[in-house]
């Protein structure tokens, strides 16, 4: 393992020469939502690795099939040919107190500058984010501490903004999947003009249903339905009366007449028998509300997980409550979920707009 570890050295030396240029390196692998954890594999059943997975691999509880966060491999190091398979992975931790006498062990060390572990034995650092050390976009984060005990404190109650900032990496790479196909300009460009915002349309959306203050689209396969709507409010000042029980009570009420079923007594209403959460966020410099849970169909014969937005813009005065959803009971649906939050990132309103304008319907106005 000696001459394994001197390769961070030459990397480090690499790194330094592709960064004056263009990177042209090979991009990082690994699947969608896998984080690779590096650490000895005598711990991987230990108390820090516990910790990732209850960190990085908790369930979410907002979907009808509760599935991990992130999908945690853990990973030992024996070979070279281990060293270089963590290497190439996007998501990667590297995971060992700072003096653990193991092959991952001295492989952090060799990561790190004597500085660099002084402060971590003297319990000043603890977490060495890196990013795109030895192939394009790459997460790493090196996950350190003066002892085992402490490090799996670190990781349970300090990981709050690496995780964030892994969250912001994963959804740019699912923006990229989202519309690597292709994407539909022409209704958005008349969402923009004709109703005052836009979001991209995926390649494979087609409208639904089309009034002067709500519009739908769907994506519809057989095993795999997908559908958008969004709907708005004018003259809306600010957000203070909004709650989550106002959400929950105007989207049931908006799926009640919009979102039905092939039954004329079918329709989508929320199931509250299933974990759901509202929290407030800015999204494009707009105050959102982003809620998530399980809608279920009114005679419990479908249901599936969706994903709602409350945006305020104050000065068009306007208030948009736009929400992604699916059905679809053969596939994992964390995916679809992260790709839906990708095309939510995607809204922004027409600062041009005059909601006192004739707003043609979609089907109009093309």
């Amino acid at each position: 393992m000696k001459n394994v570890l001197l390769l961070p050295l030459l990397a480090s030396l690499l790194f330094s020469v592709i960064a004056c240029g263009g990177d042209y390196r090979q991009k990082a692998q690994g699947l969608p939502s896998e984080v690779y954890v590096l650490m000895d594999s005598s711990r991987h059943e230990g108390p820090v690795a516990e910790a990732l997975r209850d960190v990085y691999g908790e369930y979410i509880f907002t979907m009808p099939r509760y599935e991990p966060r992130y999908d945690l491999r853990f990973a030992g190091l024996r070979t070279q040919n281990d060293l270089q398979q963590a290497q190439k992975h996007r998501n990667l931790i590297i995971a060992a107190s700072i003096d653990e006498d193991s092959n991952v062990g001295s492989y952090l060390r060799s990561l790190l500058s004597e500085e660099v572990q002084a402060r971590v034995r003297a319990g000043t650092l603890h977490e060495i984010p890196l990013k795109d050390r030895w192939y394009r976009d790459q997460w790493i984060l090196i996950l350190t501490a003066a002892d085992e005990e402490t490090l799996e404190a670190r990781i349970r109650n300090n990981s709050g903004s690496h995780l964030r900032t892994l969250n912001e990496v994963e959804l740019a790479r699912w923006t990229l999947e989202v519309y690597r196909r292709g994407e539909i300009p022409a209704i958005a460009d008349t969402l923009w003009n004709e109703r005052g915002f836009r979001f991209r349309v995926q390649h494979d959306y087609e409208i639904g249903v089309d009034t002067t203050d709500f519009v739908s689209m769907r994506r519809f396969l057989p095993e795999n339905d997908r559908w958008i709507w969004v709907w708005h409010k004018d003259n809306v000042a600010d957000l203070d009366f909004i709650s989550e029980k106002w959400i929950n009570t105007t989207r049931d009420s908006l799926l009640n007449i919009y979102i039905r079923g092939s039954r004329e007594d079918a329709y989508i209403r929320s199931d509250y028998r299933r974990g759901h959460k509202t929290e407030f966020m800015r999204i494009n410099d707009m105050e959102t509300y982003e809620s998530r849970g399980s809608w279920i169909m009114s005679d419990y014969s479908m249901g599936g997980p969706y994903l709602n937005y409350v945006f305020h813009d104050a000065d068009q005065q306007r208030l948009y409550m736009m929400e992604l959803a699916q059905f679809s009971p053969r596939y994992r649906l964390r995916r679809f979920m992260y790709q839906f939050e990708a095309i939510a990132r995607t809204f922004e309103t027409n600062p041009d707009f005059d909601p006192a304008d004739v707003q043609v319907p979609l089907s109009v106005a093309e």
